[in-house]
């Protein structure tokens, strides 16, 4: 589950550095941010956890520990960090994309869907969630090619579709903000 979300940290971060903290302060989290871009986890997951323990409602430091978690593989509690910051934060996109994005990685995409329909109502101009919803609808309609070809195995229509679907997510590099997996 590696570089799952490593594709959308910065541009997460900045948005969420705007809406949380004042410009004129000094950043408390520019430290730990340093650590992340530097794919240090071990060390920012502790400075985080000192730093939430004084802070407890600091979205963007809740935020990044979520992002943490699921660099470090722990997807399930990662994921229960998002779902309170879409309860406790629901105008706020990014966790929905977030949230998505562990959804997908799981072959949920129903729920992926759901969640970027969340975010993109909240922020209909959040281009990452538009892309990612895009890649939600390209994996179910995989899905239902591969289904239809079990079903008719001529059916060359599917065969073609399907084929056009497996080629789009093999020219994706690494940085894929959903990875290209799916149950087909």
């Amino acid at each position: 589950m590696k570089g799952i979300v490593s594709g959308v940290l910065a541009a997460a971060v900045l948005a969420l550095a705007a809406i949380s903290a004042p410009a004129a302060e000094e950043d408390p989290l520019k430290g730990i941010k340093q650590l992340l871009r530097g794919a240090q986890y071990e060390k920012a997951l502790p400075r985080l956890n000192s730093f939430l323990k004084e802070n407890p409602e600091h979205a963007e430091a809740r935020f990044l520990k979520g992002l943490v978690l699921a660099e470090e593989g722990r997807a399930d509690d990662a994921q229960e960090i998002f779902l309170e910051l879409t309860g406790d934060y629901p105008d706020l996109p990014e966790p929905h994309n977030n949230l998505a994005v562990l959804y997908a990685a799981k072959g949920d995409y129903v729920q992926a869907r759901d969640s970027l329909l969340v975010a993109i109502t909240t922020h209909p101009g959040y281009a990452t969630a538009h892309e990612n919803l895009g890649d939600i609808y390209a994996r179910m309609a995989g899905i239902a090619y591969g289904k239809a070809l079990e079903i008719d195995a001529e059916n060359q229509t599917a065969r073609v579709k399907l084929a056009m679907v497996r080629e789009l997510f093999s020219e994706r590099g690494p940085a894929a903000t959903i990875p290209p997996k799916s149950n087909n």
